[in-house]
C-alpha cells in the first residue's frame, strides 16, 4: 500500500450494514468512530492503555480533529486504515495522523488529523505530559512524509526544484 507516511500502523476494516446511511455509502461517523479505535490500538501497542491514563492521571485528549472525506465506501468493502504520531514539542501537545485506503485499487478515501493536548484525567485541566508519555510516544514520532507523485508533470517539477 502507498502511505503518506512511513511505519504505518494499520488495522483492517469492512463497512457492514450498520455502517452503512441513506446514501447507501459508510457514514461520515463510521471513520471518526474507527480513527478513535485505531488511535487506542495503537496507543495499547506502544504501551499505554487506557487503564494507564488513568493510572498516572494524564491522557492525550482530542482538541480538534479534522477529517477529509475523498471517496465514498460501501458495503462489505476491505479497507485498511493507518494512523501514525507525526508531532509533538514534548511537553503539551502531539499531532497524530491518519489514512483510510480501500485495498482493492488503493485509493485514499480519507486523511485525518487530530490535534492532541495532555490533560489531567481528574481535573480536564491541560497539564504537562509525564515521562511515561514521552518515553512511549516521541520515539514513536514519525517526521518524514513518504513523496508521492500523481501525474509525471507534478513529478518532473519537483525534482526540477
Amino acid at each position: 500500500m502507498t502511505w503518506d507516511y512511513p511505519q504505518a500502523f494499520t488495522l483492517p476494516l469492512t463497512p457492514s450494514i450498520e455502517d452503512i446511511d441513506g446514501l447507501r455509502h459508510t457514514n461520515n461517523a463510521v471513520y471518526v468512530r474507527w480513527c478513535e479505535t485505531i488511535g487506542w490500538a495503537h496507543s495499547e501497542a506502544l504501551g499505554l492503555s487506557l487503564a494507564d491514563y488513568q493510572r498516572i492521571n494524564r491522557a492525550m485528549a482530542i482538541r480538534r480533529g479534522e477529517y477529509d472525506y475523498l471517496l465514498p465506501s460501501v458495503l462489505g468493502e476491505q479497507l485498511t486504515l493507518a494512523t501514525w504520531l507525526v508531532a509533538s514539542d514534548g511537553k503539551l501537545s502531539m499531532e497524530r495522523r491518519f489514512q483510510l485506503i480501500r485495498d482493492s485499487d488503493q485509493a485514499t478515501i480519507l486523511r485525518g488529523r487530530w490535534d492532541l493536548v495532555c490533560i489531567e484525567v481528574s481535573s480536564g485541566k491541560v497539564k504537562r505530559m509525564p515521562p511515561e508519555f514521552c518515553l512511549t510516544y516521541l520515539p514513536a514520532m514519525v517526521t518524514t512524509m513518504v513523496a508521492t507523485f500523481t501525474t509525471p508533470e507534478l513529478a518532473s517539477a519537483t525534482q526540477a526544484n
